[in-house]
This record gives structure tokens, sequence and C-alpha cells, in this order.
């Protein structure tokens, strides 16, 4: 036998697993219902439980699509009706988990100094243009409302 590779073994099954879903450490819960003890017990508790929950979050996940048109926060609105739904379905479980590691992603490249340079020359420039842009409006125009210009 090799002594090295029994070495390597032993180490490995010494150190625990590095992404272990439900994993305390990382601050994932375990995957499944969240429903008291009680509802899990009865079947037919449990199915109407998961159906009142389906339901509850399918009217505030309309009402955060109806908000995308009218004013208000759709997408937070949204994203409640399916954290509502993850306490109860592990589908809605894995696409929250899978949003949130996204939007974390995006938060630590929005913090990279080369982005969050360009992201600085980009608003400058835009600022510029606009101060220009005025600049040139109050020249022809004067302070002066749009729909009182009479040329």
């Amino acid at each position: 036998m090799n002594a090295e590779s029994d070495e390597r073994n032993r180490v490995a099954e010494r150190t625990p697993p590095a992404s272990v879903p439900g994993d305390p450490e990382r601050g994932e819960r375990e995957l499944g219902s969240r429903a008291p003890g009680f509802i899990k017990a009865s079947r037919p508790l449990h199915v109407s439980w998961q159906v009142g929950v389906f339901i509850v979050g399918l009217g505030v996940v309309v009402a955060g699509v109806l908000m995308l048109v009218l004013p208000g926060p759709g997408w937070l609105v949204i994203f409640a009706g399916m954290a509502i739904w993850a306490t109860e379905f592990v589908w809605a479980q894995l696409v929250l988990r899978w949003t949130k590691r996204k939007v974390t992603e995006a938060a630590q490249r929005a913090l990279d100094p080369k982005v969050r340079r360009r992201n600085i020359i980009l608003t400058t420039v835009g600022l510029v243009i606009m101060a220009v842009l005025v600049g040139i409006y109050v020249w022809k125009f004067g302070i002066t409302m749009p729909w009182n210009i009479s040329e």
C-alpha cells in the first residue's frame, strides 16, 4: 500500500466538507417545509397548509407583477412572494438561494476598485453632459418653462 495516499485519506476524513447543504456555518437553512410540527403530522392538514401558502404567495407575486407596470416596488414584492413560497416549497428555496448568490456576486463585483472607478467616471461624464445641456437651454431660453416658450 502507498503510505502517502493513506495519509491523504486520513486528512480527508478529518476535514469537514466545504459546502454542505443546510450548513449552519454558511447561514443556509435546510431545504423543506417550515410548517409547525402539528401541521406536518397530519397529511390532509399539511396539504391544506401548502395550498394556503401557495395561494397567499401567488397573490403577493401577482401584486408584484402588477406593480412592475403600475407604481410600486414590483421586484421587492415579487421576491417577498417568493419568500412566502420558500417557507413551504423546495423549488422556491432553491430559487431564492440562487438569487441571493447572484446578488452577492454582483455586489462584490460592484465593490471592485476598477468597476467603482469606471462607474464614477461614467457618472461624472453624464453629469457634465446634463450640465452642458441645461446651460445651453438657459442660454437660449432663459429661465422659462418649456410649455411657456413661444418659438
